[in-house]
């Protein structure tokens, strides 16, 4: 009974997913799902995301969290719509979330919409969303073994945003190790390693992305 409860669970969220890309399809916007643990800059990076591309993609901000509303208030402060979604304990979104928060926005003409999911590097990967990107961030500070231990979420990711490459002098991180394991897994992920503390790296993902988002591919 409790495979079936599960496999129910799933096909309900892929039947909601398929909706909001639906919805998203006929709005004409790009989804991403972004997707990391707590701490490896999630807010920082949509932060300098949307200034490298202010002015040229219009976006809007889905904010995951157990509770609080401080990161969505961040992001609104800078004129940038943004709605909070609090799930009350569980580790990660579900499409029929991003649904409701989807249904409030007010989408006309937005050109992207990011939704930064719940801090996990474990189930936020099987839960589709209806997004057209997956994409992983992970800190320097984290070390470059997580995708052995945490294999899914590397394995289903699009795009690994390395963060924080300015603390690498200060550890053993050994970015040529990350980079084969990670191909091993996922030959086709694109890789941007990047500080928003410094900017290194940021100016290059966020051309990418706007390319990616203008081709809506």
């Amino acid at each position: 009974m409790e495979i079936e409860v599960l496999e129910g669970v799933f096909d309900a969220n892929e039947i909601i997913a398929r909706e909001n890309r639906s919805l998203l399809d006929g709005r004409g916007a790009f989804m991403l799902n972004l997707m990391a643990s707590p701490g490896a800059g999630k807010t920082s990076f949509i932060m300098k995301t949307l200034e490298g591309i202010s002015g040229e993609i219009k976006t809007a901000v889905i904010e995951g969290d157990i509770a609080g509303k401080v990161d969505s208030e961040r992001i609104a402060a800078t004129g940038v719509q943004a709605i909070q979604i609090n799930t009350g304990g569980s580790c990660h979104l579900e499409a029929r979330q991003v649904n409701t928060a989807l249904n409030r926005l007010d989408l006309e003409g937005v050109q992207l919409v990011i939704v930064e999911n719940v801090g996990n590097l474990v189930c936020p990967a099987e839960f589709k969303l209806g997004e057209d990107l997956k994409v992983m961030i992970l800190s320097v500070a984290e070390g470059d073994d997580k995708p052995l231990k945490y294999p899914l979420m590397f394995s289903e990711s699009d795009v690994l945003i390395v963060n924080k490459i300015d603390l690498i002098p200060h550890t053993d991180f050994d970015m040529e190790r990350l980079e084969e394991t990670v191909l091993k897994m996922n030959p086709s992920v694109v890789i941007f390693k990047v500080s928003c503390r410094t900017g290194e790296g940021l100016d290059a993902w966020t051309a990418w992305l706007k390319k990616r988002v203008r081709s809506g591919a």
